[in-house]
């Protein structure tokens, strides 16, 4: 089995979405904010499954901020289907 050189994302996967005939595959990605070490920050990342060559992942800016790891992630898995594809929607050119 080929591995991908360059996956998509780092972070957990959170879901797959659908929106406008194609499948996005949503990971949750923390970044580190020095300004702010009792707060875990997290950034919604998509990549369309059918991903073509040259096509980049897109993100969100930091949308889940939570005092733990752990609740981070709860609070991302909390998350919609359609909330997810209204973020991805943002992202997207018109």
């Amino acid at each position: 089995m080929a591995v991908d050189p360059d996956p998509p994302s780092h972070g957990q996967h959170l879901a797959t979405v659908s929106h406008d005939g194609r499948f996005w595959d949503v990971y949750l990605e923390f970044e580190d904010d020095p300004r702010r070490p009792d707060s875990y920050r997290a950034l919604l990342a998509y990549s369309p499954a059918d991903r073509n060559e040259g096509e980049e992942t897109i993100r969100t800016i930091a949308v889940i901020i939570e005092p733990s790891y752990e609740e981070a992630i709860r609070r991302a898995r909390q998350l919609e289907d359609h909330q997810l594809v209204a973020f991805l929607r943002s992202l997207l050119p018109d």
